[in-house]
């Protein structure tokens, strides 16, 4: 496909997305691709702060199917593709991610809010900490594939997201080109 024809494409993307990356996002998603054309390339244009990171893997595998069966599926990012949006965005490749001018992508560490009350018999206590240990190295394993996913194929590596990740890392959709995260900008 030339430069015309995928600029053509892209500026009239199938399904539009903007908000809480969420449930309700996820079957808004759904129902828009039940209702798109079942042939040709498909684009999904988003705009999100971001949300929940596992709707977000789920959307992101959804993504992957379809293109595994063959079709052409584009991710353009509009003004702010933020934490839940690049992991859904990381699962396009490189070659199907447009952003518009002015847009960024927001790369930061996932993050837990929770108290633990340590209360009855000592080894109980133990599990209970192992426990919450065990969820916080499962969750660090799964943004460390979501890191890995959107840096395959760029000039950014790994140990670079994860070094600025912790300090929110903010990048604009020209530098996001420069370094190979997304094909252009338009």
């Amino acid at each position: 496909m030339n430069d015309t024809d995928r600029q053509k494409i892209l500026t009239a993307p199938q399904l539009r997305l903007i908000g809480s990356v969420d449930e309700a996002m996820y079957a808004e998603f759904r129902n828009q691709l039940s209702a798109a054309p079942q042939d040709g390339p498909l684009v999904i244009a988003m705009t999100t702060l971001g949300g929940n990171p596992e709707v977000a893997r789920a959307m992101a595998d959804d993504v992957r199917l379809i293109r595994d069966a063959g079709r052409t599926i584009y991710f353009l990012g509009k003004a702010a593709v933020y934490s839940a949006g690049a992991t859904f965005m990381a699962g396009f490749p490189v070659e199907c991610r447009y952003f518009t001018k002015g847009s960024s992508i927001l790369l930061h560490e996932r993050q837990i809010a929770k108290t633990i009350n340590l209360n009855g018999p000592l080894r109980s206590c133990i599990a209970q900490l192992k426990a919450a240990l065990n969820e916080i190295e499962h969750s660090i394993d799964i943004e460390e594939m979501g890191f890995r996913e959107i840096t395959e194929n760029s000039e950014v590596d790994f140990e670079e997201v994860r070094e600025k990740a912790p300090d929110n890392w903010y990048i604009p959709c020209e530098e996001a080109a420069e370094r190979g995260l997304i094909a252009g900008v338009i």
